[in-house]
């Protein structure tokens, strides 16, 4: 009887890993990433080293570095670190007009692999805005920025719209309805020689208060160069300069009349 024949079974030897020329392509792939995450984050040369400061006046550029340095470092795998790259110029942004209100703009730039600039525009006072014994300085887009002296030469307009306590940083009129107060101001002093002591701000009308006790009601609503005509024209034609002093207001905000009233007489329709 014949046998089958059958070839010897042969065990194969497996290749070593480090034979493998992907083993060695692999290995590579991570020391570079490796090595690119390392010199990104932690490498020393990309730490952020230098914070320059430019635009300050009110605020102290101490103050304003140290508001800066404090969102600098970053965590990455439990480690810290102030790597250029991980900055973000929007949260620093935001945290330094939220806690300095005197500041309107901010720029930030990375100026070189360790230094960070940082350029701010200040709020420039228009008036001083009042709200019972608290003054406030006033920007040109209705802000407040910083409290102020009793004692101002500044336009000084008493707020009457606002009921709350009011914070630093808060829009409390807008800048539309603040032109035309401002705008008012200027024609009454320069062209009408109303000497304005004071202005107050309601929601829907203002007033001009001269030094003499008596007031404008005048309306934003309504057209304005109509409401200074009329004044005007009742200030030249029916009320001499010297009764002026006697007089309580003159009504500007209705129609075609401008109404006014001495102190302790009856109201007289123009």
């Amino acid at each position: 009887m014949k046998h089958a024949y059958r070839k010897p079974y042969r065990v194969k030897r497996r290749k070593s890993i480090f034979k493998s020329r992907f083993f060695w392509l692999g290995l590579l792939v991570f020391i570079f990433i490796a090595a690119l995450f390392y010199t990104l984050f932690f490498f020393e040369a990309f730490q952020v080293k230098q914070i320059t400061i430019a635009g300050t006046g009110r605020v102290s550029a101490e103050e304003l570095r140290d508001a800066v340095e404090n969102k600098l470092e970053n965590e990455i795998l439990f480690l810290k670190t102030k790597s250029i790259f991980l900055i973000s110029s929007q949260k620093i942004k935001e945290d330094i007009l939220s806690k300095f209100p005197q500041i309107a703009k901010v720029e930030i730039k990375r100026t070189s692999p360790d230094t960070l600039s940082v350029w701010v525009a200040e709020r420039a006072e228009l008036v001083s805005w009042w709200q019972k014994d608290t003054c406030f300085l006033l920007d040109g887009e209705g802000i407040i920025f910083e409290k102020c002296p009793s004692e101002t030469s500044l336009t000084k307009l008493l707020d009457q719209k606002n009921t709350t306590p009011l914070n630093l940083g808060e829009k409390v009129i807008e800048k539309e309805y603040l032109e035309k107060i401002l705008e008012t101001h200027r024609r009454l002093t320069n062209e009408l020689k109303i000497e304005v002591e004071e202005m107050a701000v309601f929601s829907n009308e203002f007033d001009a208060k001269t030094p003499e006790g008596w007031k404008i009601y005048l309306s934003p609503e309504e057209d304005l160069d109509w409401q200074l005509t009329k004044l005007s024209q009742v200030i030249e034609k029916e009320i001499p300069p010297e009764r002026r002093k006697d007089l309580d207001y003159i009504e500007l905000r209705f129609g075609n009349f401008a109404p006014y009233k001495y102190k302790e007489a009856e109201s007289i329709i123009d």
